[in-house]
């Protein structure tokens, strides 16, 4: 029996695709916007807490800066979703996504102590092309958007159908400015 050898550096020949885990492509999709989330909050300074049990709320966001007045760290809560049904890049200002009417109930809520964002990323259908690395960079693909949809009404029987604004990229600088938001005693 022969055994495939390696290249120098490790890596089999280009010719060689390599065969990837029987993981379910849902648990993968959550696994990469988790990598996602905590790419954007290590860029932004802000720690990450994950609630156990969740409670339909993925995780805390804290970000500590001097000039918060309403507290020195701030905290929001985000759901994280995660989508191939909408192809990346969606056009026009907003993209339409559908959760199950208890979900929104809870993303919803007002007044709150505490805010909630909602954030959805979209990935090519294929699993190959999510991710490209090279010597300068790690990108995920596509990207995640993001919305707060406190007051946003229950319009269907079991799900509603909400529309989330393509202008509202979360990325490292979203995420500082919802924070600061916040902590000046505003919603994100």
């Amino acid at each position: 029996m022969t055994l495939a050898q390696p290249e120098p550096g490790g890596l089999l020949p280009q010719l060689t695709i390599p065969q990837r885990g029987s993981l379910a492509t849902t648990a993968c999709m959550e696994t990469l916007q988790v990598g996602y989330l905590h790419a954007v909050a290590a860029a932004s300074g802000c720690s990450l807490a994950q609630p156990f049990p969740d409670n339909g709320i993925d995780w805390h966001v804290s970000h500590g800066a001097p000039g918060h007045t309403v507290d020195d760290e701030v905290t929001i809560k985000v759901q994280l979703k995660c989508t191939y049904q909408t192809a990346p890049r969606p056009p026009g200002p907003t993209f339409a996504f559908t959760l199950d009417n208890d979900h929104l109930v809870k993303l919803a809520r007002t007044p709150v102590s505490v805010h909630k964002i909602l954030v959805v990323m979209l990935v090519p259908r294929s699993q190959e092309d999510w991710l490209r690395a090279s010597h300068d960079r790690l990108a995920l693909r596509h990207c995640c958007y993001w919305i707060n949809l406190a007051g946003h009404p229950v319009t269907g029987r079991r799900r509603t159908t909400v529309r989330i604004p393509t202008a509202r990229i979360f990325d490292d600088r979203a995420l500082c400015e919802i924070m600061t938001r916040v902590g000046a005693g505003g919603r994100p």
